[in-house]
């Protein structure tokens, strides 16, 4: 798959990311320190649901829109909002100094509870646990929320721990995930005000 990204930063704490292929278009914008504000518009509406839950609980403003090949299904849409969602973030961190670097989260939605935990390693590694209760959630196939999280992982350079611990709603389990997700990477994503500007990894770069 041919990719054309292109990033543009604003200031060190945001980004804009073009990424076009034959299969999507798509355009994100971030600003981790942000508001929650969200502007969503991917063709998915359940994507944009969670994407949205990531803005408000994740405390980054977002705009994402996207035009992809849904007259085939939504994985290749779902799973390139999620690279380019990593690549944004990825460039709006900059060289990470004076970053927390670390988050975890643990998020209960009436019976279903999640727990995440992020690295802003330069590592890209994910550990994806979650047993869904029924396979679509509406017209979503809850298997692209594996493929969302892949992308985003590859190319925000992040170790990614996911767990859904229990639920008997499939909704409910997905949005467990997206709201843990976000406040772990609120943490992690977070200046640290006792690192005095360092990067923080021993090997002095990350």
């Amino acid at each position: 798959m041919s990719a054309s990204p292109k990033a543009a930063v604003g200031t060190a704490r945001t980004a804009r990311i073009d990424r076009v292929t034959r299969e999507t278009s798509i355009t994100v914008e971030v600003n981790l320190d942000g508001t929650g504000r969200a502007e969503i518009a991917t063709g998915v509406p359940f994507l944009d649901h969670m994407l949205d839950q990531v803005a408000r609980h994740g405390m980054i403003d977002l705009t994402v829109t996207a035009k992809g090949d849904l007259h085939i299904d939504g994985h290749h849409t779902v799973e390139d909002v999620g690279i380019t969602f990593g690549q944004a973030v990825k460039q709006a961190l900059g060289d990470k100094a004076g970053l927390t670097r670390y988050g975890y989260a643990y998020v209960p939605l009436d019976e279903a509870l999640s727990r995440v935990v992020v690295d802003l390693s330069g590592r890209p590694g994910l550990e994806y646990h979650v047993s869904f209760t029924r396979p679509m959630i509406g017209a979503f196939d809850v298997d692209l929320t594996h493929e969302f999280f892949q992308g985003f992982v590859n190319h925000a350079l992040a170790t990614l721990h996911i767990d859904n611990l229990r639920g008997d709603n499939a909704h409910h389990q997905a949005e467990t995930v997206f709201k843990a997700f976000a406040r772990a990477l609120r943490m992690a994503v977070a200046l640290d005000p006792r690192a005095g500007g360092k990067v923080p990894s021993t090997k002095g770069s990350l």
